[in-house]
C-alpha cells in the first residue's frame, strides 16, 4: 500500500493519521469528480442549448445570436489559465469550486437577460458559464493527479464519460422540462433552463467543497507550501510546452480536436435546417454527436494506456478527416451522412482529448502540471473560439463543404505532427523537461514514497 508523509500536505490540508492510502483517496476523488461532472454537465448544456434561441428572441439578429453562443468558448479560453493558477497555489478544490460558482453567477445573469430583455447581460453571462465549462474540462486533470501511470488515460476517460450523462440529459430536458417549469413559476421563455443550470453549477461547487478532501493535487505534491509558489506565469508555461516535443504534440492535438468539433458543429444545425430537416432530426444529430464525444471515453482511455498515446492521436486525426469529409460531401437534406459524419468527428475529439491530456500530464513534473495544463487548455479553448467565430464567415462566403474541408486539413496536420514527433523523438530525447524535484525510490518495495513530489513515469 502506497502512503504519503504528512510533510507533503499544505494549504489548509490536515491529516487525522500519519499517512493516506493513495488508492483509497483516488477512488474517493474519482467518485467525487464523477458526481460534480454530471451536475456541471447538465448545468452547462441546459443553458447553452437555449443561448442562441434566447439571443434571437431578444434581438432578432442571427449575428448577435452567434456572438452570444461564441461567448462560451471565449469565457472558457480566458478562464483556463487563471483557474490553473488558483489550483497551482491552493490545490484542485479551490480552483474547481471557484469555476463552478462563477458559472452559476453567469447562468443567473442569463436569467436576468431573459427577464429584462437586455441583450448585454446574455453574452456576459454566457462567458461566465464558459468558466463553468473550463472547470468541467479541468476535472480530467484532477482525476489524473493520483492515478497510476498505467491507468492515467483510463481514469481521465472515465471522468470525461460522466459528461455524456450530464450533457446528454441536459440536452433532452432543457426545453422539455426545465423551461416549462420556469414558465410555471412566471419566468419568461428560456429563463427556466438557465435557472436550472445556475442551481446545478452550485450543486457541483458544493460537491467539490465537501467531498474533494484531501485535495489530490496537494497530496501529489503539486502545491507549494509556505513561501514556495509552484505557479508559473503563462509565458513560462507556454515556453516549457514549446520546448517539449511531447507537450507540443499534446497541445496541438487538443487544439485540433476542439477546433474541428466546435467549428463544424456551430453551423451544422443551420445547414440541416436549410435542407428542410426537422428540429427532431437536428436534436438527434446533436445527441449522436455528444455520444460520440463522451460515451466511449472509458474504452478510449484504456486503449490509450494499452497501445500508447501516439497511435490514438493518429486515429484521432484519421477519424477527423473521415468525419469531416463524410459530413461535408453530404447534401443538407441528407440526415444519415451529416449525423454519421458529426458523430465520427465527436469520436475524433474523444480520442484526441483523452490521449493528449495523458501525454501532457506525463510530460512535466507534478509541481509544474497545473500551470502547464492551464496553459494547454487556454490554447485549446482559444483555438476553438476562433474556429467557432470563423465558421460563420467560411460558410457565408464559401460553403459548408469548405468548412469541413478545413476541418479535414486540421486532422491531417495532427497526423503529420505525430509522425514528425515520432521521427524526431530520439533526437529530442527529454528536452523541454525541467524537473524541479525527484522522488526517492523505496529499495525494498520498488514503490515511490512521495516525500516531495511523485515521479512521472512515461
Amino acid at each position: 500500500m502506497t502512503k504519503v508523509d504528512d510533510r507533503v500536505l499544505g494549504v489548509d490540508e490536515e491529516l487525522s493519521s500519519g499517512g493516506h492510502d493513495i488508492e483509497q483517496v483516488q477512488r474517493r476523488t474519482v467518485r467525487t469528480l464523477l458526481a460534480s461532472q454530471m451536475c456541471g454537465g447538465i448545468g452547462l448544456v441546459a443553458g447553452y442549448s437555449v443561448t442562441a434561441l434566447l439571443a434571437d428572441d431578444i434581438t432578432g439578429s442571427k449575428t448577435l445570436a452567434g456572438l452570444a453562443a461564441a461567448s462560451l468558448s471565449i469565457g472558457a479560453a480566458f478562464a483556463s489559465f487563471p483557474l490553473a493558477r488558483i489550483m497551482a497555489r491552493g490545490g484542485r478544490r479551490p480552483g474547481l469550486r471557484t469555476g463552478y460558482v462563477l458559472g452559476s453567477i453567469g447562468a443567473f445573469l442569463c436569467v436576468i437577460a431573459a427577464i429584462t430583455r437586455q441583450f448585454l447581460f446574455l453574452p456576459l453571462g454566457v462567458a461566465l458559464v464558459g468558466i463553468g465549462n473550463a472547470t468541467n474540462m479541468a476535472t480530467r486533470y484532477a482525476a489524473a493527479d493520483l492515478a497510476k501511470p498505467e491507468r492515467r488515460a483510463q481514469t481521465i476517460g472515465l471522468v470525461v464519460a460522466a459528461t455524456s450523462i450530464g450533457s446528454g440529459f441536459g440536452s433532452l430536458v432543457s426545453l422539455s422540462v426545465f423551461d416549462p417549469i420556469g414558465r410555471s413559476f412566471g419566468l419568461p421563455d428560456y429563463a427556466g433552463s438557465f435557472l436550472a443550470g445556475a442551481l446545478l453549477f452550485l450543486a457541483a461547487a458544493a460537491i467539490i467543497e465537501v467531498r474533494l478532501r484531501p485535495d489530490p493535487l496537494v497530496l501529489a505534491g503539486g502545491v507549494g507550501s509556505g513561501k514556495d509558489d509552484t505557479r508559473l506565469p503563462f509565458t513560462v508555461a507556454l515556453t516549457l510546452i514549446l520546448r517539449s516535443s511531447k507537450a507540443r504534440l499534446a497541445v496541438l492535438a487538443m487544439m485540433v480536436s476542439q477546433a474541428t468539433m466546435v467549428g463544424t458543429m456551430t453551423l451544422t444545425p443551420l445547414h440541416m435546417n436549410d435542407g428542410g430537416q426537422s428540429k427532431g432530426a437536428i436534436s438527434i444529430m446533436l445527441f449522436s454527436h455528444i455520444m460520440g464525444m463522451y460515451a466511449l471515453s472509458p474504452l478510449v482511455g484504456r486503449l490509450a494506456d494499452q497501445i500508447g498515446r501516439y497511435p490514438m492521436l493518429v486515429l484521432s486525426g484519421v477519424l477527423c478527416v473521415a468525419g469531416a469529409l463524410w459530413a461535408g460531401y453530404t447534401p443538407p437534406e441528407g440526415f444519415l451522412g451529416i449525423t454519421g459524419g458529426q458523430t465520427v468527428i465527436g469520436l475524433a475529439w474523444c480520442f484526441g482529448i483523452i490521449a493528449a491530456s495523458g501525454l501532457l500530464t506525463e510530460a512535466f513534473p507534478v509541481e509544474q502540471s497545473a500551470s502547464i495544463q492551464g496553459a494547454g487548455d487556454m490554447c485549446m479553448m482559444a483555438f476553438g473560439a476562433i474556429a467557432g467565430i470563423s465558421a460563420g464567415a467560411i460558410v457565408s462566403y464559401r460553403s459548408y463543404l469548405d468548412l469541413n474541408l478545413a476541418a479535414a486539413i486540421l486532422g491531417a496536420v495532427l497526423v503529420l505532427g505525430v509522425l514528425l514527433t515520432v521521427v524526431g523523438k530520439d533526437r529530442d530525447g527529454q528536452s523541454g523537461q525541467t524537473p524541479l524535484a525527484s522522488a526517492d525510490q523505496d529499495s525494498e518495495s520498488g514503490q515511490t514514497v512521495f516525500s516531495v513530489t511523485p515521479a512521472r513515469s512515461y
